[in-house]
């Protein structure tokens, strides 16, 4: 994507320093455009806990370069493949709801030849570096996947948009929750490839961006990349999609995922589910769009399977903003009320019309999206 007609990705090495990764730090976005370098295992593991970076797609691809920043770290060592295990346990503890984070440290150990943390080393024995090389090798395929991932996902939602327009032949309105978009992954975003490629293919769109308190990843960071995109779009409090729904005024919902069961239960950021009701209840289709790397093939409730992240309650009891010149934190609430911080919901495969995926558009249901993975079917 561009940022004032520059090509970006969320994350990226430059080859001519191979010591470090670097990410835009999302947490100054929209007013300030912030480059962060990583260089240790550390500085990726804060950078996903603290929220640098967010979004499932992304929280992994960070993960895969934070291994590869392990193994840079530990050069020669002779108790290399410990203290790498080691480094692997610091980043999956960082956010336990994205699956996305321990698929991608999988992926990592899998090309030193490892099937699982803890099993040994089935390939012939490499030196510290070999090894680092293999692991940076490897997150740079994981990053350019992400990408093809992704502009598939825009692929095959894009006739969803289509369909509308032909039908009302007028700006197809749509909602979206949270941040979905390419700062959520590696480029062109899940929820917002569809939207992004509609818009470059002469559709007209709208796009109502919900706020998404208490972080406000849609009003600082959706709305943001939909400007610099130059798709029209309104922001929106998080509780006026009803109302907007009631009036004939959404046409369309496209949100993304952490984490998605088997069977198509859907966990998003906290107000999805009150969204995806107030779309069934107004006969609004409701669309998730996510990569298979976002399914959890282990798990088929997620009301009672997903873990559900709690974070810091002062997120709700203060709010940050920019004063013309500088970023200023101010109290919301009476500074003796207590809060809850709760980072996500669960949306039943019920109220969800479909999952858009690289590999195509399924129901929200275990036989259909097995048919689009079958390599994860059980064995009979």
């Amino acid at each position: 994507m561009e940022i004032k007609g520059r090509a970006f990705r969320s994350i990226w090495m430059d080859p001519a320093n191979l010591s470090e990764v670097k990410i835009i730090d999302e947490r100054h976005l929209p007013h300030e455009l912030v480059i962060e370098r990583l260089l240790t295992v550390k500085d990726a593991a804060t950078a996903i806990r603290d929220m640098h970076i967010r979004g499932a797609p992304l929280i992994g691809i960070t993960a895969a370069f934070g291994m590869y920043l392990a193994g840079l770290e530990l050069g020669d060592d002779p108790d290399y493949d410990r203290k790498l295990m080691a480094a692997a346990d610091v980043l999956r503890e960082t956010r336990p709801t994205a699956v996305n984070l321990s698929w991608a440290i999988e992926q990592q150990l899998l090309c030193l030849g490892r099937k699982t943390i803890g099993t040994k080393n089935t390939r012939a024995k490499r030196t510290g570096p070999e090894k680092t090389e293999a692991l940076r090798t490897n997150a740079l395929k994981l990053a350019e996947e992400d990408v093809e991932i992704c502009r598939m996902i825009g692929v095959h939602g894009v006739p969803l948009i289509r369909e509308i327009y032909e039908k009302k032949e007028d700006t197809v309105n749509i909602l979206t929750h949270c941040n979905a978009g390419w700062l959520a992954t590696v480029d062109y975003g899940t929820a917002t490839s569809p939207i992004y490629q509609a818009h470059n293919a002469g559709i007209p769109i709208h796009v109502w961006v919900d706020e998404t308190r208490p972080r406000n990843q849609g009003a600082r960071l959706t709305a943001w990349e939909l400007g610099q995109h130059g798709v029209p779009h309104t922001i929106v409090p998080d509780n006026t999609g009803g109302h907007l729904m009631q009036h004939g005024l959404v046409d369309l919902c496209i949100v993304g995922s952490d984490r998605t069961t088997v069977t198509g239960d859907v966990a998003n950021k906290i107000g999805t589910y009150l969204k995806a009701l107030a779309a069934r209840d107004n006969g609004i289709p409701f669309y998730v769009a996510l990569p298979g790397t976002s399914i959890d093939w282990t798990l088929k409730d997620g009301l009672k399977q997903i873990p559900i992240e709690t974070r810091d309650p002062d997120e709700v009891r203060y709010i940050k903003g920019w004063d013309g010149e500088k970023y200023q934190r101010v109290l919301l609430t009476p500074e003796d009320s207590p809060a809850i911080n709760y980072g996500f919901d669960i949306t039943p495969a019920r109220l969800v019309s479909g999952l858009i995926t690289e590999r195509g558009i399924c129901e929200a249901a275990e036989h259909s999206i097995l048919t689009l993975y079958p390599e994860f079917a059980p064995i009979a």
